[in-house]
């Protein structure tokens, strides 16, 4: 008989069906034993009532893999609506060792407990709500991806494996590559920036590399960022593009995984078509006279102010999310631009949502002579290392205004759900102590 999903079984009412999947959770009461058999669309509920059924399942635990064949019967307390009666049990595969996790159960996500809850993480995503985080960053991911699609963006694919840290730094991962030393991607910059010459939009949507010797929970040493680039604009196009961007993915997750998200407590996050921009100084000068705390003249936003700033916009302007404007030139990346009319501040904004930065967008130096010039005196860089020629010869070569952006996955999902930490948000999570499972 063919299998059926459980999203289907309702729609068989009165007939005889086989359903497939992993025993869920069990039940057994005597006269009523109920079992929960989930497959990929869902659990469906199973009454055994045969004691020589009943018997199969003697010594088998969570994870056992049945089929059954039964009748559907329709009944509104069972899931989907619907519950099989009158059942016969095959044993497919059976499993004999108690979970050492319940995952019928909601997990806990306190910070006391993410050890456990990553190292149990293979069978704890078989549970419902866990699953379902990943149900909706892959859906965050479709969004991205259609998003920029319609605007004519063309997907691509970068190498991860580099001979040197073109972006510099110290926070990069070495390998031995044949002798040689190699590095993985901190991110694929110079990359999309060249192949604005090529395809004008291009966008990445893979996994970076950062050796950040920091155990917070915002940091992880690999995670997948969605990378963008895109020619013939300014930094207002880009503020559009990633307004448009993030109240898309909002409007999508919401419509489509209420229910879910509704289970981990999230609230639908409050944004504005167009996410309100505000100055770095300005910023400042709010934060100081609402606290008491002085950050006037800081080159950077603490934490703190972060969270502050959201929570204003938020009572004041009916966004959680909101760029901030006016970096000052002197922490720029060689290849960003200087404002054209105060060359003390960079074409740069951060992407603010809900207390954390998710994005960092800017204008690129397109102009050959400026971008070698920057990097000589900002990166101390020299112009014919193989790492840095192929993309000042893009610029040689007729490049135009560009600029683009990197936005982590994980933190975004995780400040859609509500969750404290991005690790949260990771299927498996790398950080300075976890390189497993």
């Amino acid at each position: 008989m063919e299998r059926v999903l459980h999203t289907d079984v309702s729609s068989h009412a009165g007939e005889t069906i086989t359903i497939t999947g992993w025993l869920h959770k069990k039940r057994l009461l005597g006269g009523l034993n109920f079992l929960s058999v989930r497959d990929r669309s869902g659990v469906t509920q199973i009454l055994v009532e045969k004691g020589d059924e009943i018997e199969k399942l003697r010594g088998l635990q969570i994870g056992t893999i049945l089929s059954i064949t039964g009748t559907v019967v329709p009944d509104e307390r069972a899931p989907g609506g619907a519950e099989l009666h009158d059942v016969t049990l095959d044993v497919q595969v059976p499993v004999l060792e108690e979970s050492p996790i319940e995952i019928d159960k909601p997990l806990s996500h306190k910070p006391e407990h993410l050890d456990t809850l990553f190292e149990n993480r293979v069978l704890g995503l078989r549970n419902l709500q866990e699953r379902a985080v990943f149900e909706i960053q892959a859906l965050i991911t479709r969004t991205v991806r259609a998003y920029l699609d319609e605007l004519s963006f063309t997907e691509i694919r970068t190498p991860k494996l580099l001979a040197e840290a073109t972006e510099g730094g110290a926070e990069v991962f070495k390998l031995d590559y044949f002798g040689k030393t190699a590095t993985l991607a901190q991110s694929p910059q110079f990359y999309k920036q060249m192949m604005v010459g090529v395809f004008e939009r291009v966008y990445e949507i893979a996994p970076v590399y950062r050796a950040e010797p920091s155990a917070t929970t915002r940091h992880m040493t690999e995670y997948i960022s969605i990378d963008a680039e895109l020619g013939f604009i300014d930094l207002a196009d880009l503020r559009t593009l990633l307004s448009g961007l993030l109240n898309r993915v909002v409007n999508d997750v919401w419509s489509s995984y209420e229910p879910e998200l509704k289970r981990w407590n999230a609230t639908r996050p409050l944004l504005a078509e167009e996410i309100p921009v505000i100055s770095m100084a300005e910023i400042h000068e709010r934060y100081t006279k609402a606290t008491g705390t002085s950050t006037i003249g800081e080159k950077d936003l603490r934490p703190d102010e972060e969270r502050w700033i959201c929570d204003y916009t938020k009572k004041n302007l009916g966004s959680e999310a909101v760029f901030v404007s006016e970096w000052p030139a002197s922490e720029m990346k060689f290849y960003h631009k200087k404002n054209e009319q105060n060359g003390e501040i960079a074409d740069r904004v951060d992407l603010l949502f809900r207390g954390v930065e998710i994005t960092t967008g800017s204008m690129r130096e397109n102009r050959y002579d400026i971008v070698v010039d920057q990097l000589q005196a900002l990166a101390h860089g020299d112009p014919s290392d193989a790492g840095f020629a192929p993309l000042l010869g893009a610029m040689k070569y007729g490049m135009p205004p560009h600029g683009g952006f990197g936005m982590g996955l994980e933190r975004l999902t995780q400040k859609i759900l509500g969750f404290n930490n991005v690790k949260e948000a990771s299927l498996f999570p790398r950080d300075i102590n976890r390189l497993t499972p």
